[in-house]
């Protein structure tokens, strides 16, 4: 199996793995403890995220200068805006930024 194929694949299953949530909930009530729930996806997700930076492939941790500046720049952003996406966009800026120069 060529690469091209495994990813048309991989993303065909994608497509289709999310459509049919989407197709099947469009006429209906979404229980109020399930969008509760819900908010909490994006948090978790974040979190995976910065464990999966902090660890390396042996299972050490793994941290610098450059992880905890943007872990702390990170942090504060989120705390102050409670902005998923800006926190993530402030945090990888920082980070890249750290890492140029040191």
């Amino acid at each position: 199996m060529t690469a091209f194929l495994a990813t048309v694949v991989v993303g065909i299953g994608t497509y289709l793995s999310r459509g049919i949530f989407i197709l099947a909930l469009a006429r209906k009530n979404i229980p109020e403890t399930v969008l509760v729930t819900l908010q909490f996806v994006a948090p978790a997700v974040l979190g995976a995220l910065v464990v999966a930076l902090l660890i390396d492939d042996s299972g050490v941790v793994a941290i610098g200068m450059p992880e905890v500046v943007a872990l702390a720049a990170g942090g504060a952003v989120a705390y102050k805006t409670r902005n998923h996406i800006l926190t993530l966009v402030v945090g990888l800026v920082i980070f890249w930024l750290v890492r140029a120069l040191v």
